[in-house]
């Protein structure tokens, strides 16, 4: 497990919280996050409860305001470490809910998935080792989806509002 401190204020004022540990619920703990150290370990931090709403993916390092982890907002509500972060990467591509249509086997980070696979959107996904990030647009830029070893059906099973994913990178340990 790694360690993760969140800060109520910009540049790691105000009160804080050390988390070392996978937390559903940090609202007892803080009302806003606006700054972030992550001293060891890779870790998901989510916009809600029960590790719903938006996703940020957080290596070692520090945040001294929510705009370097690209926030939509100060809210902060649950966490959890990334393991197997080790273990190799794989995971399987389709075109559509079910494991349906065009299928890609895949291994390496991907800038633009529209330039390499020729479809634009990716409606379901296999994990087979390690752990993803799957970025709405191409370069790694916008809405962040952590995805594990599993199958996911459909969009929605990695927390997605639409089948769009522009671009995925392996998540590794620093």
């Amino acid at each position: 497990m790694g360690k993760i401190t969140f800060y109520e204020e910009k540049k790691f004022q105000g009160r804080c919280y050390n988390c070392s540990s996978d937390c559903a619920d940090l609202h007892t703990y803080f009302s806003q996050c606006n700054s972030i150290r992550v001293e060891s370990g890779v870790w998901v931090i989510y916009e809600k409860p029960n590790y719903k709403g938006h996703q940020y993916v957080l290596y070692p390092g520090e945040y001294t305001d929510n705009q370097q982890w690209m926030a939509f907002s100060d809210s902060v509500r649950s966490c959890r470490s990334v393991k197997n972060v080790r273990h190799g990467w794989k995971l399987r591509l389709y075109e559509r809910p079910e494991f349906g249509g065009q299928m890609v086997e895949w291994t390496e980070d991907c800038p633009s998935v529209f330039d390499s696979f020729k479809f634009r959107e990716v409606y379901s996904c296999v994990v087979t080792h390690g752990a993803w990030v799957f970025y709405e647009l191409p370069n790694y830029r916008g809405h962040q989806y952590f995805l594990e070893r599993g199958e996911y059906r459909q969009h929605d099973d990695w927390g997605a509002a639409s089948p769009g994913v522009g671009s995925f990178r392996r998540i590794t340990e620093y």
